[in-house]
C-alpha cells in the first residue's frame, strides 16, 4: 500500500448507489436517495437508495425464493465452500479499493482500515468457508434398535444490521457464518457507511452466490431496519450497534414472528493497569491505541482506565507522552493516527459528553475539542479526563468517541467493583506480571472478552460476545455457526 495508490483512488468518481436485490442492482421503489457526505470535509460523495419497507420486502423475497429453490441452501458443503474461497479472493484483491472507498465513506485512518475492514472480511469470509465442510451432525448413543440423529440445517433468511464503524469486518462476522451454513442474507447497512457492503454484494455475485442469496437494502433505520426486525418471513436477526435499538429490535420480533434475534450493544470496557504490569510504556502506548484508533469509534474500546496508585503518576505521564504523539489528520494519509468522527451529530455528542463529565467533577487533562474545522471535516483531538467516579455518565456509558474516563484503585478487590460498575459488559484488559492475579480477575471481570498484557487482536478464531447489556449471542469463531442453524432430530426404530 503506497500513498500513490491512495491518492488516485480517494478522487475516483463514485456513481449513485443503488440497491442490491436477487443479484442485481435495483433502483427503490419510491426512488428515494440519501446524500453520502464524507466526514473528512463534508462534501457530498454520492447518493444510495432511501430503502423502505416495499424494498426490504422485495429483498426478502428474493432471499426465500433463494433458499427453497435450493442451489445454495441445499449444494453439497464442498460446494459452498468453493464460492466462499473464491468470495473472499475476490475481496483480497480488491482490498484497497475497497479500503478506499471506506475511509471516504466513515473516516477510519487507512492504515487501520485497511487491515480491519477488506483483509478482515476476506479472512473471516476463507474462515467459514474451510469450516464448512468439516462440522458435523451427531449419531446419539441410543440401544441397537434405535438410530438418534441430530442434523444441522440452516435456518432460511437473515437479516443482517451493522454500524457504521466497522461495516464490512462487522457484516463479515455475521455474512460468513450465515452463508456457509446455507441461508440466504439481506444486510441493511448504515446510512453513514453503506458503500462498501455494496461492493462487497457485487463481488459475492462475481464469486458465484447465486441470485438471491445475498441482498443489501440501503436506508435509513427508522424505516428499512425496522421493516427487516418486523418482516414475518426473516427467520434470524443479527445486529451490531446501540442498546436502544437493540432494544426495539427485540419488540420488533415479539410482534411479528418472534424470530432469533442476536444482539452485540457495545460496551464501556475496562482497562486495569496493575503496578506489577511487566512494561508500563508499552501498556500505556496500547491503552492509548485501544481507545484513540479509529477516534474512539470501537466496540470494545477501552473507555475506562484504572491504575494502580502505586504507578498512577508514572503511568499518567507516559499515557499522556503516547497520546500527544499521536496525528489526528486526513485519513486517507498514511502518516495519520486518526481519523475522522463519522457524522457532525457524533461530534456533537463526543463534545457535549465531555462538557457533562466536566460539570460533574471530572478534570480534562488533555484534547475535548473539535480540530481542523477548516478542512470541513469531523474532526476531534483525542481526550483524557482524570479524577472520574463511578457515579459519573461518563463512566457508565458509551460515548463512542476519543473519550477516556481515567480513575485509580488501591488494590485488586477495588480493581475488580470499578470494572464491574456499568451495566455493560464486552470487553476488557487487565495488566499483570502475575499469572495469580491475572486468572483472579479473568474470573471476576463480568466481560465476554478478557485481554491479558493486550489489548485488541482477539482474531476470528475467539468468540466475541457480551455480558449484561452488551448483549447475547456471539460473533466470530466456530460458535458462531450456532446462531445460523437449527438442529432437527430423527429418532428412527430399526
Amino acid at each position: 500500500m503506497q500513498q500513490a495508490q491512495i491518492d488516485r483512488l480517494r478522487v475516483a468518481v463514485i456513481p449513485a448507489q443503488q440497491l442490491f436485490i436477487g443479484g442485481r442492482p435495483a433502483p427503490a421503489i419510491s426512488e428515494a436517495r440519501l446524500d453520502v457526505v464524507s466526514p473528512i470535509d463534508g462534501k457530498v460523495l454520492t447518493s444510495i437508495a432511501d430503502g423502505d419497507v416495499a424494498d426490504v420486502d422485495a429483498a426478502v423475497r428474493h432471499a426465500r425464493q433463494a433458499f427453497e429453490q435450493g442451489s445454495w441452501s441445499r449444494a453439497a458443503p464442498a460446494q459452498r465452500k468453493k464460492v466462499l474461497l473464491r468470495f473472499a479472493d475476490l475481496i483480497e484483491r480488491h482490498a484497497l479499493e475497497i479500503a478506499v472507498l471506506g475511509v471516504r465513506d466513515n473516516g477510519t485512518e487507512i492504515g487501520m482500515a485497511y487491515k480491519a475492514e477488506p483483509l478482515s472480511a476476506a479472512g473471516t469470509i476463507r474462515y467459514y468457508a474451510e469450516a464448512v465442510d468439516k462440522v458435523y451432525g451427531e449419531i446419539a448413543p441410543t440401544s441397537g434398535d434405535v438410530l438418534g440423529l441430530v442434523h444441522r440445517e440452516p435456518l432460511g433468511v437473515v437479516g443482517v444490521i451493522v454500524p457504521w464503524n466497522f461495516p464490512l469486518m462487522i457484516g463479515a462476522w455475521k455474512i460468513g457464518p450465515a452463508l456457509a451454513a446455507g441461508n440466504s442474507v439481506v444486510v441493511k447497512p448504515p446510512e453513514l457507511a453503506s458503500l462498501t457492503l455494496l461492493r462487497l454484494a457485487e463481488l459475492a455475485t462475481e464469486a458465484g452466490l447465486p441470485d438471491g442469496v445475498l441482498n443489501v437494502v440501503t436506508g435509513r433505520g427508522a424505516s428499512a431496519g425496522e421493516a427487516l426486525a418486523l418482516h414475518m418471513d426473516v427467520d434470524v436477526l443479527a445486529f451490531t450497534g446501540s442498546g436502544a435499538v437493540g432494544r426495539r429490535l427485540l419488540e420488533c420480533s415479539a410482534r411479528s414472528n418472534l424470530k432469533r434475534v442476536h444482539l452485540e450493544l457495545g460496551g464501556k470496557s475496562p482497562n486495569i493497569v496493575f503496578a506489577d504490569a511487566p512494561d508500563i510504556k508499552h501498556a500505556a502506548k496500547v491503552s492509548a491505541n485501544g481507545i484513540f484508533r479509529n477516534s474512539g469509534q470501537v466496540c470494545v474500546a477501552g473507555s475506562r482506565l484504572l491504575v494502580q496508585s502505586s504507578i498512577y503518576d508514572r503511568f499518567m505521564a507516559e499515557l499522556l507522552d503516547a497520546t500527544t504523539k499521536l496525528t489526528v489528520g486526513d485519513p486517507l494519509e498514511l502518516s495519520s493516527d486518526i481519523g475522522a468522527i463519522a457524522s457532525k451529530p457524533q461530534l456533537r455528542k463526543n463534545l457535549d459528553a465531555i462538557a457533562h463529565a466536566e460539570a460533574q467533577g471530572a478534570k480534562r487533562l488533555i484534547g475535548g475539542e473539535q480540530i481542523r474545522a477548516e478542512s470541513g471535516g469531523n474532526f476531534m483531538a483525542p481526550t483524557i479526563l482524570t479524577e472520574v467516579t463511578p457515579s459519573m455518565q461518563v463512566w457508565r456509558e458509551e460515548v463512542f468517541g476519543p473519550v477516556l474516563a481515567v480513575t485509580r484503585f488501591e488494590g485488586e478487590e477495588d480493581a475488580t467493583a470499578l470494572a464491574n460498575a456499568t451495566p455493560y459488559g464486552l470487553a476488557s484488559a487487565v495488566w499483570t506480571a502475575s499469572l495469580s492475579t491475572a486468572h483472579r480477575m479473568v474470573r471476576a471481570i463480568r466481560a465476554g472478552v478478557v485481554h491479558v498484557n493486550a489489548y485488541g487482536g482477539a482474531d476470528i478464531t475467539v468468540p466475541l460476545g457480551g455480558f449484561k447489556q452488551s448483549g447475547f449471542g456471539r460473533d466470530k469463531s466456530l460458535h458462531a455457526l450456532d446462531a445460523y442453524v437449527d438442529l432437527k432430530t430423527a429418532w428412527i426404530a430399526l
